[in-house]
């Protein structure tokens, strides 16, 4: 009987970015539509999509072994669990995302002093009722189901609500007065499982490739060919990971060179790469980089 580790997919906002980010790493998982075990090509996993902020709590009963969700459900659920990895991706980009307290344009509320005897909506009850507590304010906390932006002024004097960029914040005439806390995806597993040998060196396989390839999200293979008496300058404006790998060509006085860099530092070393005369350039894309 082959070994299982039940992971759990978050649902929602970090579903394509978690799917994708699996398939970078090795990993294909299918979704099926009304399907909430999706399909992946290791045997040795079982998927469950689960909303982001649920999963936090299956994982700590035992539920799930693992699952990835941000670790601001962890703490919202207060979920005692492990925390495998961290993970540096959200929903649109590579940012934290954050909590913040936000309110009218208009509105009179400049801090969190200012809240007292107001009526706060938000998905985040227990995040925003102990940022009530450790500020010694009393305020009315409401859960929202949803489309959090429009309630105030009528229905909430102000919101606790998740953000990358704030835009739709300000689309809807909101601004920020205070950010809660920033949050980023994390690898969480259950205490029981962790202890498992062979779970805990699943999970641990599964952090590797995951963490290689998001790190090779952010750069880019460059292969290019120098003159030997330019060598010294090409090598300057390549530092890469550990300094770029340089090989002699067949044809005397050439070298080749292979590096690892920066995907938006490349349009500026590029044009420089030219000035000095440096031939066959190619940029690659990356799947992974284990460090």
């Amino acid at each position: 009987m082959v070994q299982k580790i039940r992971l759990g997919i978050p649902k929602g906002s970090l579903q394509d970015s978690t799917v994708n980010l699996f398939k970078k790493a090795g990993y294909k998982i299918e979704i099926r539509e009304r399907s909430y075990f999706p399909s992946i090509d290791d045997e040795e996993i079982e998927c469950m999509l689960i909303r982001a902020q649920e999963i936090a709590r299956y994982v700590e009963e035992g539920v799930l072994d693992a699952g990835l969700t941000g670790r601001d459900w962890v703490e919202e659920n207060k979920a005692d669990v492990v925390e495998v990895c961290e993970l540096s991706y959200s929903k649109s980009g590579f940012r934290p995302v954050k909590w913040v307290l936000a309110v009218p344009e208009d509105s009179s509320i400049n801090s969190v002093k200012d809240l007292e005897g107001k009526r706060i909506a938000t998905e985040a009850v227990g995040l925003t009722k102990r940022y009530l507590e450790k500020n010694n304010v009393k305020a009315t906390v409401e859960f929202s189901w949803g489309a959090t932006e429009v309630k105030p002024p009528y229905l909430a004097d102000a919101i606790v609500e998740i953000t990358e960029t704030g835009s739709s914040l300000r689309a809807n005439k909101l601004r920020i007065v205070e950010v809660i806390m920033e949050s980023l995806t994390v690898l969480i597993a259950n205490k029981t499982s962790i202890k498992d040998q062979w779970k805990s060196s699943k999970l641990e396989n599964i952090s590797i490739l995951l963490k290689a390839a998001l790190l090779a999200e952010a750069m880019v293979g460059l292969m290019l060919n120098v003159k030997d008496e330019n060598l010294d300058k090409v090598k300057k404006l390549l530092p890469g990971l550990r300094g770029p790998t340089v090989s002699p060509l067949i044809e005397k006085g050439w070298s080749a060179i292979n590096v690892v860099v920066e995907e938006h530092k490349v349009r500026d070393i590029i044009p420089e790469l030219k000035k000095l005369g440096c031939e066959g350039i190619v940029e690659y894309p990356l799947n992974k980089i284990v460090l």
